[in-house]
């Protein structure tokens, strides 16, 4: 995974594929989550670098204009693929041909070489990516984002395994690639050991965070904002509600917590900011079950999505912000909490580690008790210790702009398009006939 040498700039014009949830959806509910974060952040700044990105998802609602401008040289286009509502991402599959077929129509009418590259993200996206790719003959940058062999590996009690047509899928979109970017070294080996990718198309280009909006301030002030008592202590989990993401360890922590010190009921206030998703769906009431059963609804505040600045404004007015995924390929709201000055509990899988890094507590295993142990450590830390673990977090997170990533992501992004120059000119010297492709061959 060695660095990418700088190269003279070959990008203009980027197709983004995002299938199954738009940059413009509300993160923290449904299927919307990291990636619709990196999707937008991302576009936002290369526009700002004057690459034009157009990204494709799917009609969810009739009120969704065909396209929507979101930034200057960014645009948001919606395609028609089955009907706007009811269908789940696990429906999605079926619907990829209707997808591609959209994109390729609204295309049909852009001059030849509109775009300089496709970047898809997740396999959904994958899978229309290649074709895309291929008809364009274009290079193909892609992004799992996450992966159903790493998530079957580490499923929660009674959740349902990714299904092997998904993996299936994964493992074309993979071979099809030309280059593939991962978020840590850790996802980067996953795609070597599990999918059989080629080291040398995997390159590492670690998300970011938005260091404006996500920035330190004043906890009593936040805590003013918020409506939250100031002598509370305040512990958060933020994410989608389903069992990878792993709240219902958290309240069982919190129940231990309150078990072995009855005197912190009075204080403790465990805030549940998210909305159900994935196998949560099932059951979209389960974790408020839980709260009453485990006999601390009354410490347990649930509270749907909120806008960034918003937030931002959580981040600051707490005093540990729990992570206690069962699988994360990077973990975005670990550094946005860090990026705010708070204190993150993160368990030790995936891609959580670099994200956290020393700023945070890596817990090993999801053990309520473990979990409980580590969150009062953080609770009884004396003032100096809080102050160096904000400072640690705060550090840590400024390395982590997204100018970094665009950077990065950017350098990816030329050096697919000058492998494929490359080729196309071996392929010219060597006297081969180019292959087109079928659809190529048979429309005039």
């Amino acid at each position: 995974m060695s660095p990418l040498p700088e190269i003279p700039s070959a990008v203009r014009r980027v197709a983004m594929i995002s299938v199954h949830t738009s940059p413009l959806e509300q993160p923290g509910t449904g299927d919307a989550g990291g990636m619709n974060v990196y999707v937008l952040e991302t576009a936002r700044r290369l526009g700002e670098r004057g690459v034009e990105v157009e990204i494709f998802t799917r009609r969810t609602s009739a009120a969704s204009a065909e396209v929507v401008p979101v930034a200057p040289g960014v645009l948001v286009r919606h395609i028609d693929a089955g009907p706007y509502e009811g269908l789940s991402k696990d429906d999605l599959p079926g619907q990829l041909c209707a997808f591609a077929a959209g994109v390729m129509r609204l295309v049909a009418i852009s001059p030849e070489g509109h775009y300089d590259l496709v970047h898809s993200h997740y396999w959904l996206s994958g899978q229309v990516g290649w074709l895309a790719a291929d008809r364009w003959n274009v290079p193909l940058v892609h992004t799992m984002h996450t992966m159903a062999k790493v998530k079957n590996r580490s499923l929660a009690q009674g959740d349902r395994p990714e299904p092997a047509g998904r993996e299936i899928g994964e493992e074309q979109v993979v071979r099809a690639a030309s280059l593939l970017v991962a978020n840590t070294e850790i996802e980067a080996r996953e795609l070597v050991e599990l999918y059989d990718a080629d080291p040398a198309r995997v390159r590492v280009v670690p998300p970011g965070v938005d260091l404006v909006t996500f920035a330190p301030g004043d906890q009593q002030a936040a805590r003013e904002a918020l409506e939250l008592p100031q002598d509370a202590e305040l512990v958060l989990f933020v994410g989608r509600i389903q069992a990878l993401k792993g709240p219902d360890v958290l309240l069982r922590a919190a129940a231990e917590m309150v078990r072995r010190d009855p005197e912190r009921r009075r204080r403790l206030i465990v805030a549940v900011i998210g909305g159900p998703s994935g196998s949560g769906l099932e059951k979209p009431r389960a974790l408020q079950a839980l709260a009453r059963e485990l006999g601390i609804a009354d410490i347990v505040q649930f509270v749907p999505p909120v806008p960034r600045q918003e937030l931002a404004q959580w981040f600051r007015a707490s005093d540990a912000v729990a992570v206690p995924s069962r699988s994360e390929s990077f973990g975005l709201v670990a550094l946005e909490a860090q990026a705010c000055g708070a204190t993150v509990v993160a368990a030790d899988v995936g891609g959580l580690p670099r994200a956290v890094g020393s700023a945070g507590v890596l817990v090993q295993g999801h053990d309520p008790a473990v979990w409980a142990e580590r969150l009062l450590a953080v609770l009884d830390s004396t003032p100096d210790e809080r102050k160096a673990l904000v400072d640690r977090a705060v550090e840590h997170a400024q390395r982590y702009g997204w100018e970094r990533t665009t950077d990065e992501l950017l350098a990816v992004y030329e050096r697919a398009c000058r492998d494929a120059r490359t080729d196309v000119a071996d392929d010219a010297g060597s006297g081969r006939l180019l292959e087109l492709p079928l659809a190529e061959a048979v429309i005039p």
